[in-house]
């Protein structure tokens, strides 16, 4: 334990801490948890986690998206998005399965999914990028 990493942080494929700033895209397999700050696009495959401490100014879009800190645009969960009592999505979630903790705010729509259209909802990190030969 005396590693120096957090407490789980070794079942994460990346972790932005607190201070992190990044602008732009960034796009993970496994799971992503984020306690910084981010102006763009975030996409994992697996899990996304935005921290208390986290605001994201874009799109997030993964398997499953727990939201503990502030969000400021779309949020596509194939299979779920759970807001956290702190947490706050201020944009539209499509996903087939949505949780909204005592205290969670979402201030937008919200699009429930059938599995065939979360299926197709959003290719997760790579498949967009080996389908149409595109490295972006």
């Amino acid at each position: 334990m005396g590693n120096g990493k957090p407490a789980g942080a070794e079942e994460y494929v990346c972790v932005f801490d607190q201070g992190v700033k990044l602008e732009g895209t960034i796009e993970l397999p496994g799971k992503f948890r984020l306690d910084g700050e981010v102006k763009g696009a975030v996409r994992g495959k697996e899990q996304v986690i935005v921290g208390k401490s986290a605001r994201v100014e874009g799109e997030v879009q993964s398997a499953v998206v727990l939201v503990a800190g502030k969000i400021n645009g779309n949020v596509t969960g194939k299979k779920r998005v759970e807001i956290l009592s702190s947490g706050v999505v201020e944009g539209d979630v499509y996903t087939t399965c949505l949780v909204i903790e005592a205290g969670g705010i979402l201030d937008g729509r919200c699009h429930m999914l059938s599995e065939n259209k979360a299926a197709n909802a959003l290719p997760l990190v790579g498949s967009a990028a080996q389908a149409s030969g595109s490295t972006h």
